[in-house]
């Protein structure tokens, strides 16, 4: 990596985070349906949920929390694509191009926007989650295992929206993309325990990314062995994020550099 790479990523990052600053409706709408979903599920039908550690909406916005949070990032994602799909249909891009600058420069600025956002919005979800009653023993390190789980699904996931924004052909197609992304949550056990859906929707629960991924972060989140499912949370997001990461360059490649 180069330090002309770099210098040019940094430029190139500080005019996307001015865009995101100049719009703090961006991070505020990301974080709001998260937000809305919370407080729904929790004070309306927490009560009534057995999570398998007891009732109530103390019980239950703890069992929720994870799986909030990675709605969140697939609610962030969605601007991402739409960004960068307004960059290139503007043509911003090809005007990059016949400048001086890394080739790949404003791509990464985009990604690592899309990184800096969704942990703001993931820290503003948080802090309402706290004020709703959400309690951890975690220490730090269970803490920044936690950071860095949800800082490789956003990669992973910002890496996925970035093939629908260089490809999209309109403003509406490229919305439309994080839809299933936002609803593959609701079959996981990201809001009730797979052990009461029927077998083969159970299957499916058990066997999807999202499962592991939440189940590990509410073990570290109640300092409980996370066992093997920290493996199969690591090995979905460093998968997924390979593959996306090799058909985003090559797009890009392919359609701009």
């Amino acid at each position: 990596m180069s330090s002309h790479f770099v210098r040019d990523t940094t430029t190139l990052l500080g005019r996307s985070l001015r865009h995101v600053l100049r719009s703090p409706d961006t991070i505020i709408t990301t974080a709001v349906t998260p937000i809305a979903m919370l407080l729904l599920f929790v004070y309306v039908f927490g009560g009534a949920i057995d999570t398998g550690t007891g009732t109530g909406t103390g019980d239950y916005v703890d069992y929720l929390l994870p799986g909030i949070l990675l709605i969140t990032v697939a609610s962030g994602i969605a601007y991402t694509a739409y960004r960068l799909h307004t960059d290139v249909s503007g043509g911003i891009f090809e005007r990059f191009q016949s400048m001086p600058i890394a080739r790949s420069a404003a791509l990464w600025g985009h990604v690592i926007t899309s990184v800096v956002a969704n942990a703001a919005a993931l820290v503003l979800v948080v802090l309402v989650a706290l004020l709703m009653g959400f309690r951890s023993g975690a220490g730090a390190l269970a803490w920044l295992g936690v950071a860095g789980i949800l800082v490789l699904f956003t990669l992973t996931l910002t890496w996925l929206a970035v093939i629908p924004g260089l490809t999209a052909r309109s403003a509406d197609a490229v919305g439309g993309f994080s839809y299933p992304l936002i609803f593959l949550p609701f079959i996981s056990s990201a809001f009730v325990p797979t052990a009461g859906m029927p077998g083969p929707v159970r299957w499916f629960a058990e066997h999807q990314p999202v499962t592991a991924i939440v189940d590990t972060i509410r073990h570290l989140y109640a300092e409980q062995p996370v066992g093997d499912d920290i493996w199969v949370a690591l090995g979905w997001c460093a998968g997924l994020l390979v593959l996306a990461y090799v058909f985003a360059m090559r797009t890009y490649h392919g359609r701009i550099a």
